[in-house]
């Protein structure tokens, strides 16, 4: 069970061209964008990476305006965690319950799911913030990180899951980030 001592959210690569070539990208964004908001009024930290930008282009407006003070992270690994600086950035901020979000689902997204596991993380994959270019490599990838054990889950899910409570001072914000 997710809670808000051990969460942090990741977004993988919403940039550019390729963000505006996923399927579903409409709920993909606005999914996103409620993660983002969510996490926000509750405190917690998130991560944002970008897939080589000066060639993918920079994290899309929608998702950009929501991110505060975080700046995203340039690899040119498919897995973040094979980037140094995501590396350290993540094992700094001790919590091991990553909420992972982001595109593609069967690449960059399992990638770094499978790396974050096998270095003692519990992975929460939010299916309904994850896509790829087309619809089966979308659901390949969200199987293949459940089958490696990772946890599957959904935009409000995750958020239902970290208030715990309706009676949380929070709640009411999170209420009108859900509708």
């Amino acid at each position: 069970m997710l809670s808000r001592t051990a969460a942090v959210l990741i977004l993988i690569d919403f940039q550019g061209k390729l963000a505006q070539s996923m399927c579903d990208k409409e709920d993909l964004f606005a999914n996103t964008v409620r993660l983002i908001r969510g996490f926000r009024a509750l405190g917690l930290p998130l991560l944002v990476t970008e897939q080589i930008p000066e060639k993918l282009g920079t994290t899309i407006p929608e998702v950009a305006l929501e991110l505060g003070d975080a700046k995203p992270i340039a690899k040119e690994t498919f897995s973040c965690w094979a980037n140094p600086l995501f590396h350290d950035q993540l094992e700094a901020l001790t919590r091991r319950h990553v909420v992972l979000t982001g595109i593609e689902s069967h690449v960059c997204v399992y990638q770094t799911a499978l790396d974050l596991m096998q270095n003692g993380y519990t992975v929460h994959l939010v299916t309904d913030a994850v896509s790829s270019r087309t619809p089966e490599n979308r659901k390949v990838g969200i199987q293949a990180v459940k089958s490696a054990g990772g946890e599957l889950s959904s935009t409000e899910m995750v958020l239902f899951e970290l208030l715990k409570s309706a009676a949380d001072p929070k709640a009411r914000e999170i209420f009108k980030i859900v509708k």
